[in-house]
């Protein structure tokens, strides 16, 4: 019926096809696995879900809160609404203070405890990230 010429042609079309879905369905599933959520306290206060999965939380760091034992960190992120507990263990950045933007990623316990494994506060004392910014000011 068809000629060899148009049976090769479709076959090529084909791997061409699968070979595209395949190598998108991959880089989705990479992302998915890398991809890491910001959150304010109010919204992990309010989500009615724990999951064990990595998140950042963003917001100020409240005054008077920090408090170091040897090489851990203990400390409360606030957006003037709700606050949440987090530990950490590790070097701080140089412009990590009280009353500071700042950005923990890790994973969260509890809705009122935060277990942070990395500290992004690299900025100077003008820049507030844009996550934060905007939750700040829904709040």
């Amino acid at each position: 019926m068809y000629g060899r010429k148009v049976k090769l042609r479709f076959l090529f079309i084909v791997i061409i096809l699968i070979t595209l879905i395949l190598t998108v369905f991959l880089v989705l599933k990479s992302l998915e696995e890398n991809v890491v959520y910001f959150q304010s306290p109010s919204e992990i206060n309010s989500s009615v879900e724990l999951n064990k999965k990595k998140i950042r939380i963003g917001g100020m760091v409240k005054k008077d809160s920090i408090s170091v034992k040897a090489n851990k960190i203990n400390f409360i992120i606030t957006d003037f609404k709700n606050e949440i507990n987090v530990i950490y263990t590790g070097a701080i950045p140089n412009l990590f203070e009280e009353g500071k933007g700042v950005v923990a990623e890790g994973i969260l316990k509890d809705r009122n405890f935060f277990s942070a494994t990395k500290i992004l506060a690299k900025h100077d004392e003008n820049y507030m990230p844009p996550e934060v910014k905007a939750a700040l000011e829904e709040k």
